[in-house]
Parts: structure tokens; sequence; C-alpha cells
């Protein structure tokens, strides 16, 4: 049994009886409570997030973050016309406490909406309903004695529980479930609360045989007998809950607003889908079974080895350079672009020539080559901006559209009162616009027109993908 002995010094430490347990509240309330509310948020023009990973909430597929929180978040965003930033953590009192401290704004997990949490925080409108279900595993072995000794008969009743030891996610209303169903049965159940394990981790542990019973949301349980054809979830501790998103009870402005949104988008045709891709579609089950996950493979790609082995020759996170790439060519070593570009970082013939790539279909040269003409971009602008961290934008932003369009920029930044050496706000804007004949028709400019929204987005959509990238893979 590969994780049971780890868990032999914490059970002993923690598991206890619903009977004796006293029921304490989540999370205390702080002194002095941010109040900072949505106006304070959109000047920000940043929505902070916390979310969990697992196979349906958040996670990465051949390099494209996805997940049903991740949509509805993005959807949410888009609404209100501000950015979103994502963190991740599986830990629901640490979360609480973080949105208390104002480190978050937004806690959208599948929280179950209790009387306990109420008094901490604030729900929004549900997004989903579901009801918790006992997951146990099934007989593999009826004639092994001792098979049927451990697992006897499946529970259907829920006085059998009486006695048995469940694996639950600390700080989740599972905990509180049981406790309440321990008083309701008249008898003691011993709660094992994991601090380190989500409910999914603790399935694949139920089906693995190293504990025999956990308790999960009945959606995210019949996505799970997708992967797991022995464990059982048929047995309902609970009646159907509200789940829904956690605020500050001081953000009544940004709750009103999210209120307003999920009811309207439920109604939608985009919200089924969304829902059905994640928790009905059988067909969608391959995302997470493919090696290809940041759950189940841990890989972004195929190339993760050669991308992490190139990179380190010019000191940039392997994770970054594996987001260009997804960008550039989604993983296809073979594809080219309309102009000419080939290969898994689509170099241009010339490139290709100059950093001495022979073969352009060639991962590993491929790489190589691009990973060269990065260092190349970055000598040239070592010079001009000191600071690494706005220097990988204009990197970023010479690898799309070249290097001379974005000293163009920085030149009409300067001419107009701006700083050459920021991006944000600065050298993109005059970029973006180098479209316009007012702009690329400047005596400043030297190399003509640009198309300058798509090095503009290509930044953006980078850097945003590098972000999701590091909450996910090591």
């Amino acid at each position: 049994m590969r994780l049971i002995v780890k868990f032999g010094l914490l059970v002993a430490c923690v598991m206890v009886s619903c009977t004796t347990k006293t029921s304490k509240t989540e999370q205390e309330e702080v002194k002095q409570e941010i109040t900072f509310d949505l106006e304070e948020i959109q000047q920000r023009g940043k929505l902070k997030v916390i979310t969990d990973y697992n196979s349906t909430n958040y996670f990465i597929y051949k390099g494209r973050p996805m997940g049903y929180q991740l949509e509805l978040l993005e959807e949410l965003c888009n609404n209100l016309n501000i950015k979103l930033e994502v963190i991740v953590s599986n830990d629901v009192d640490e979360n609480i406490a973080d949105l208390q401290s104002g480190r978050i704004d937004l806690i959208a997990q599948n929280l179950t909406v209790t009387r306990e949490r109420s008094k901490i925080i604030q729900f929004t409108e549900p997004h989903t309903f579901s009801r918790q279900v006992l997951v146990q595993r099934k007989h593999e072995n009826k004639k092994d004695k001792r098979d049927k000794e451990r697992f006897n008969e499946l529970i259907r009743n829920q006085l059998d529980l009486a006695g048995k030891t469940i694996y639950v996610q600390k700080g989740s209303s599972y905990v509180t479930r049981l406790r309440h169903l321990s008083d309701e049965i008249g008898d003691s159940i011993n709660v094992v609360e994991i601090p380190d394990y989500e409910a999914e981790q603790l399935i694949d542990l139920v089906a693995e045989g190293e504990i025999e019973f956990t308790i999960c949301d009945e959606n995210l349980a019949k996505v799970n007998l997708n992967y797991y054809d022995n464990i059982d979830i048929e047995t309902a501790i609970s009646f159907p809950q509200k789940i829904a998103w956690g605020l500050r009870k001081t953000s009544p402005d940004l709750l009103h607003v999210i209120n307003n949104w999920l009811v309207r988008f439920r109604k939608t045709t985009k919200y089924r889908l969304i829902y059905k891709k994640y928790f009905e579609n059988r067909r969608s089950t391959h995302i997470v079974d493919a090696g290809f996950n940041s759950l189940k493979g841990g890989l972004v790609s195929k190339f993760d080895e050669i991308i992490k082995k190139e990179s380190e020759t010019i000191d940039w996170d392997w994770r970054l350079v594996a987001a260009l790439i997804y960008q550039e060519s989604r993983f296809l070593p073979e594809v080219k672009s309309w102009a000419g570009a080939q290969g898994l970082m689509q170099l241009m013939p010339e490139t290709a020539q100059t950093f001495g790539v022979s073969d352009v279909t060639s991962p590993e040269q491929n790489i190589r080559g691009g990973i060269k003409f990065i260092k190349w971009l970055d000598s040239r602008l070592t010079l001009r901006i000191d600071d690494p961290e706005e220097r990988l934008k204009f990197i970023l932003a010479s690898y799309n559209v070249g290097l001379g369009h974005v000293l163009d920029a920085m030149r009409l930044a300067e001419k107009n009162g701006k700083n050459p050496k920021i991006w944000e706000d600065n050298v993109d804007y005059y970029l973006l616009n180098k479209s316009q004949p007012v702009y690329f028709n400047d005596p400043v400019v030297q190399f003509g027109y640009c198309r300058g929204a798509e090095p503009y987005a290509y930044v953006i959509e980078i850097l945003d993908r590098y972000e999701h990238y590091k909450n996910l893979m090591d």
C-alpha cells in the first residue's frame, strides 16, 4: 500500500469520534476585516480568485488550461471587463483565511452552503446543486474470504456507518455532515481529516483499496465512475445541497453583480454546454485519462524533457517556453503557417538557417533554434531594458512580430511622453496602434505598418497561460 503508511501517524493524531468532538467555527472573525469591494476591484482591473485543482474544476490538458470553474470565471470576468488572476489551493480553511485577509476576492470552489460557513462568509447564488454520497469499493473477489471480511456487504443504510472510519478533505463540508449524521444515527463515526488531499485523490485511494470510505459530491462522484469501475456511489448521506462561491461579507456590491450574472448565465445554452462538458459527457473522460494532463500524466506535451533541457541554456522557466510553444504550434511539430514558419517554435526559413536548424520538423532542432533566437533577442534588448521581467514582454512581442516593430513602438512611446522601457500601458499601446497611419507614418518609425493587435494579444496570452502552468505544473 503506497500511501496508507504515510497516513499512519496522521490517523493517530486526527481520527476522532463524531460523538465526542466538539464542533468549532471553521474560521474566527478577523478583528479588522478587509472592506474593499467591487469599485476597488474594478480600479485594480483584476479579480483575484482561488480555486482547487481536480479533473473538473481546473487542470491543464495538452497545454490548454481547462475546467468547469475556470470557464465560469472567464465568462464572469469577460462580463465585468476585468482580468482574471487564478490562485490554486485545495485547503478550504486557508482559502477562507485568504479571503478575509484580502489576498483574494472570491473562492471559486464547489462550496456547500452551510449555516456554519454563512457566519463567516457570504455565498453567491448556487451554480450547481448536488447531494453528498458515500464512495466505497465494490467486491473484487467474492471467493476471497479476507476480501469479504474486509468489505463485507456494500453499505446502503446510513445506520451501518456506525463505527466506520471515513477519510475526508480537511475543512470540507463533509466533516460537518458526518458529525450531524453521527448525531442522527446515535452512534460514533470515525472521521479522518486529510489536509493535503482533495476529494478525487481520496476516491483514488478507495479504488486502490488503501482506504475503505470517503465522501464526495454526487456530480463529481459520477465523473469518477468513468475512471474507476470498482467504486460504488449509490449511498447518499445528504439531501441535495446548494453549491456556490464564497465572498467576504464586506463585498456586497461584488456579490450583487455576481449573483445577477449567475442567475442570467445559468439559463443560457452556453452554461448548459459547460456543465455537460465536465460532468455529463463521457466522451470527455479521455481528457483526464490521457498522459498530457496536469493531474494524471503530469505533462504539458511529449516534448517536455527537450523543453526543460533547452530552457536551461537561457535560464528561462521551462513552463514559460512551453507556453510560447503552445501559442506558436499547439505542440504540432510539422505545422506550417501561411507565412512559411515551421515547427514547434514556428521558425521562418531564414531564422532557422541563421541559428543552425537543418530540419525544422525535428522537435529538438526546432526548439534549440527557437531558444537561440530568444537568446539573440535578449542580447539586443538587454542594453535598452534593465528589468528582466519587463524585458521578457518585449522579447515575446519581438519573437512574434520582429524586433524592428518593437523598437519602433519604443520610439513612439518615448516621443509621446510614455516610458519606452515599460510594456503595459506604454509601449504596448503604440505597438497595438501601429496599424494606424498617424503612427506608422511617424518620422521615428523605421519599419512601417504593423498589424499590432496580434503581438499585443500574443504577449498577454502567453503570460496568462504561463501563470496557469505555474499553478498546476512542477
